[in-house]
């Protein structure tokens, strides 16, 4: 047991950043499943939340909704796209909720904080609250987006990081970073280690929308993508280390590639 924390201590003594906001496609909730919250996926984001804090890392998280609602497929079968993403903000207040309670069945203290009013569930977003928690060592998770339609959950992610005063942003995907092109489907693409924000929306690179990008460009957000399954990923990318693929404003612009 001494040697735990005598672990978690020197891990602790080597982290460069001391509050990041982690932002979660609604698909990372899903696990094997083809709808809906899978049970293990939950505990498994739960796990590498715990990993940070036990490093004394300030968590906060943005949770999407691709698990519950896909509002594209019914906008384009007549729905208002205000109504469309009224449902979406709605079904990411679902999956706070969820990875809410399976934290704090796990023993840490989480609070969902939204950005539409469901007082009966969860708090409204107030920025200094919000400052506060994460000053307790409380886990905050923001639902709702920004609650504003036609803003996505990567912009609602960049929002609240520049809010928060995030030292980091994590982009958690299912591939190891960004890359040239699909690696799914090019075996020739190669692997960027580090960006310029300027180069993501010139190449079109898929990693956020420009909104999302601008926002963390414009407010000198660093921002790394790392593949959350991978494991030790969330804790080497708090470190400083090469894990994934860093995106900040660099000057003079210029890449590298793995």
């Amino acid at each position: 047991m001494a040697a735990s924390r005598d672990a978690d201590s020197a891990s602790a003594s080597r982290v460069v950043y001391r509050r990041v906001l982690l932002k979660l496609s609604g698909e990372a909730l899903m696990g094997e499943e083809r709808f809906g919250l899978d049970p293990q996926a939950l505990r498994t984001v739960a796990c590498g939340v715990g990993e940070l804090r036990a490093m004394g890392v300030e968590v906060a998280l943005v949770i999407g909704a691709g698990n519950m609602f896909r509002g594209t497929r019914l906008v384009k079968g007549g729905m208002e796209r205000v109504t469309a993403d009224h449902i979406g903000m709605l079904a990411t207040v679902v999956n706070a909720l969820a990875l809410q309670d399976v934290l704090e069945r796990s023993g840490f203290i989480a609070r969902v904080m939204s950005a539409i009013r469901v007082n009966e569930l969860c708090e409204p977003y107030l920025r200094r609250r919000a400052m506060r928690h994460l000053e307790k060592g409380r886990v905050v998770i923001f639902a709702a987006g920004t609650g504003n339609p036609f803003f996505t959950t990567d912009t609602a992610a960049s929002l609240r990081a520049v809010e928060v005063e995030a030292d980091l942003m994590i982009k958690a995907t299912k591939v190891d970073g960004v890359y040239s092109a699909d690696p799914l489907s090019d075996p020739t693409a190669r692997r960027f280690s580090r960006l310029d924000y300027d180069q993501v929306l010139q190449r079109k690179l898929s990693v956020m929308d420009a909104t999302a990008i601008v926002m963390c460009r414009d407010n000198d957000m660093l921002l790394r993508v790392v593949d959350m399954d991978k494991p030790g990923a969330l804790v080497r990318a708090v470190m400083g280390e090469d894990e994934g693929t860093l995106i900040e404003n660099i000057p003079g612009g210029g890449d590298s590639g793995v």
